[in-house]
């Protein structure tokens, strides 16, 4: 199982970090990232491995938000499941 989580906001140090390292808290793997810097926005998006999940993903999607709100930023987590659903016609 994946998920696709989404970060934006204000560019600063250790967004990366902070993101990586609440994932790795929840037993959760990155297997793919994309990050850049837009006129000073900071935009990412990753697709993480969720089988070894050690919360309920709900609260990793809370988890995820509180960190966001936290650090100034829009953290957005996704199960894969409804990612897909939401884009297929």
């Amino acid at each position: 199982m994946k998920s696709v989580i989404s970060v934006i906001g204000k560019d600063a140090v250790g967004i990366i970090a902070k993101v990586s390292t609440e994932c790795a808290a929840c037993g959760i793997n990155i297997c793919d990232i994309s990050q850049t810097v837009l006129n000073g926005y900071f935009t990412m998006i990753m697709i993480a491995d969720i089988s070894q999940i050690t919360i309920p993903f709900t609260e990793f999607v809370d988890r995820m938000a509180a960190l966001g709100r936290k650090n100034s930023l829009q953290i957005q987590a996704m199960h894969e499941d409804i990612f897909n659903s939401m884009h297929h016609i």
